[in-house]
Order: C-alpha cells, then sequence, then structure tokens
C-alpha cells in the first residue's frame, strides 16, 4: 500500500501532492505555526516537516498503538492523543506536549477516541464506548470526571468544537443516515446541518469558523455506522452556517483520509490522505 498526502486549497480549487509514503499513514494535524503536518502510522506520531518534506517521530514513551484520533491544542503547544499502553491496548486519552514526552491519561474508561479540544484549553471532546452505546462526551483536558452529551440511540461520533467554542460539530447517525450535526458546547440545541443521501462523517471547522469539510461514503457502499478504509468516497464542504454542500474532491479512501481537523491556520488549505493499493 501507498499513501499520499495531498493539500487542497479552497480558494484556487487545486491540490497537491506533499509526499507519497510506502506504507499507512493517517490523519494529518496542521500545527499553528503552519510549518508542519502531524499523522500517525504504525502507532507511533510523527511530524512532517512541510519545508523539508521529511517526517519524524513524537516521542509518546509506552503510548506506542496510537490510532488516527489526535488533536492539537489550540495554542499549539500541547497533543492530544488516542492510544493504548502498555498495560491496556483499549483506547484512551492522553496528553503530552507537542515536541513529545510523557503522556498524562485523561479518560481512565475506554475506549475512548479523541476528536475535539475546546480553544481556552480547558477540555476535550470525544466519542467514547459506554454501556453499549457510543456517544459524545466531555472531560477537563487535565482529568476528572466525564460528561455525556448525547443520548440517542445509535453512533454519535467526532465531536469538533468550533473556533469560537460555542458548538460542538458531530456526525450522527440517529436519522438513518450517518449525517452532520451540531450542538451548544453544553449539548443543548442537537441540530442536524446535512439532509441527503450519503453517509457524512468527521465535520471539521475551519480556524476562521466560517467552513466545514467533511467525509462523504456512498450509501450503496457502506452501513451508516461504518466508515471503512479503501472505499470511494467525496470530500465535501459547507458552510458552518448551514445550506448546500459542495463536492471538492473524489478520493479512495475513507477511514484514515481526514479523521481529524487539518486546515491550515490561515484557513486557505487542508491537508488529507489518500491511498493506493498492491497491485
Amino acid at each position: 500500500m501507498k499513501s499520499i498526502l495531498h493539500v487542497y486549497n479552497v480558494e484556487q480549487k487545486e491540490c497537491r501532492v506533499l509526499n507519497v509514503f510506502n506504507g499507512h499513514i493517517e490523519a494529518p494535524n496542521w500545527t499553528m505555526d503552519g510549518k508542519n503536518l502531524v499523522y500517525n502510522a504504525d502507532g507511533h506520531i510523527f511530524r512532517f516537516d512541510l519545508e523539508s518534506l521529511e517526517s519524524t517521530q513524537i516521542n509518546t514513551e509506552d503510548c506506542t498503538s496510537c490510532n488516527n484520533d489526535h488533536v492539537l491544542s489550540f495554542d499549539g503547544k500541547m497533543i492530544a492523543i488516542s492510544s493504548g499502553h502498555k498495560e491496556s491496548y483499549e483506547s484512551r486519552i492522553w496528553t503530552l506536549p507537542l515536541e513529545g514526552g510523557k503522556p498524562t491519561l485523561v479518560t481512565p474508561n475506554a475506549p475512548s477516541y479523541l476528536h475535539g479540544w475546546s480553544p481556552d484549553g480547558r477540555t476535550l471532546a470525544y466519542c467514547a464506548e459506554r454501556n453499549g452505546n457510543f456517544d459524545i462526551y466531555t472531560i477537563p483536558a487535565t482529568g476528572g470526571e466525564e460528561t455525556r452529551l448525547t443520548t440517542a440511540e445509535g453512533l454519535d461520533d467526532g465531536p469538533e468544537y468550533s473556533p469560537s467554542g460555542d458548538h460542538i460539530w458531530f456526525n450522527s447517525v440517529r436519522s438513518g443516515l450517518m449525517q452532520i450535526w451540531r450542538m451548544n458546547a453544553d449539548g443543548s440545541e442537537q441540530t442536524r446541518m446535512t439532509k441527503d443521501d450519503f453517509n457524512n462523517w468527521f465535520p471539521h471547522i475551519s480556524p476562521d469558523g466560517e467552513k466545514v469539510v467533511f467525509i462523504s461514503y456512498y450509501k450503496d457502499q457502506v452501513a451508516p455506522g461504518d466508515h471503512p478504509a479503501n472505499k470511494d468516497v467525496k470530500i465535501r464542504m459547507m458552510s458552518a452556517n448551514g445550506g448546500d454542500v459542495t463536492t471538492l474532491l473524489d478520493v479512495f479512501g475513507g477511514q484514515g483520509t481526514m479523521n481529524v481537523n487539518s486546515w491550515s491556520p490561515d484557513s486557505k488549505e487542508f491537508a488529507f490522505v489518500t491511498y493506493k493499493l498492491d497491485e
């Protein structure tokens, strides 16, 4: 397998390839200084320098089964990861300095899959399975008691804060197909934002708060609650105020393509990964 790391410019409507990796990489984040992308591969986290086009592993010590649910703090100093640990392979959420170091456990309960960090740095938002149901939860970034925000039957996933901190965007299967939703940061006023015949996953809000990009699966290719790899998918965009959805790209990917926020700090570009299977 090859993984192709791309950047799409939403103003110029142009896509460029940054690098082709032998093997499997996933879920780029864009660092707040605009100089690096951060991705996961083989259970580890890597920094990709946009000038040298070289990758460097970030030391996560005993967290060596990092998955594609990792998020950077808004001040650019910290990274929160979802990973197993030498004592348990179940996914839990940890925080550590972006340059690497000893991870601090935030969610003792598992499984927990991180997707959002509040702009004030105080709160993490994540998808978690508790008592047989996947819902959206928040927890203080320093640890503490978790708060359940969604109670609908079926999968709720992908919670991400708006840059203002007023809203959390997420995807939910409660309407039948997986669709994009938005709620207030306290969980109130849960509002459906897409109403179409695709299964829509992982809404990512641009830093200027104006645009939302997400992945769309064809409804006849996947079950509403699944987001598998190696599928024909669309990368689509809508206004953060709702309204019409525009298709930007048709790609081969899905899981790993854009699980977490990958917007550039200036809101002009976003990064994503596509895949090519061995022939």
